[in-house]
């Protein structure tokens, strides 16, 4: 079993995690707290919970499996800042800051699931 406070990707995710919650805390209308609040804060926390879960999986093809998840995630917050950008809710800065970290999180994350693919080629079953 892995430590996942350890994991680079896991650690970059979890900070997108909090930049989410003081964003959409900051920005985001009051009303819209079960809406699209809800939905962009629970996809950022699912990249990182995902990530955590897939390493205490025994097997390194179980981790991927949940590390594809946590991409997928990704993808989603990705659509929900474009989205509160085009209703107004995001400035620029904003935008830029999540963008950035959610970029940063995206390409430490494929890196790792290439590692881990490349464990399993490798024959290593464990992770």
């Amino acid at each position: 079993m892995r430590d996942f406070r350890k994991i680079i990707a896991w650690q970059k995710a979890d900070d997108l995690a909090v930049l989410v919650y003081e964003v959409t805390g900051e920005c985001f209308p009051k009303h819209k707290l079960y809406g699209l609040t809800s939905q962009m804060r629970r996809a950022a926390v699912s990249v990182t919970a995902n990530i955590a879960e897939g390493s205490g999986r025994q097997y390194a093809t179980e981790f991927r499996q949940f590390l594809y998840t946590a991409r997928a995630s990704l993808a989603e917050v990705e659509y929900y800042v474009h989205l509160a950008v085009r209703l107004g809710y995001l400035h620029q800065e904003e935008q830029a800051r999540l963008e950035q970290v959610r970029s940063e999180t995206a390409r430490t994350l494929q890196g790792f699931i290439n590692s881990i693919e490349k464990q399993i080629a490798s024959g290593r079953r464990e992770s």
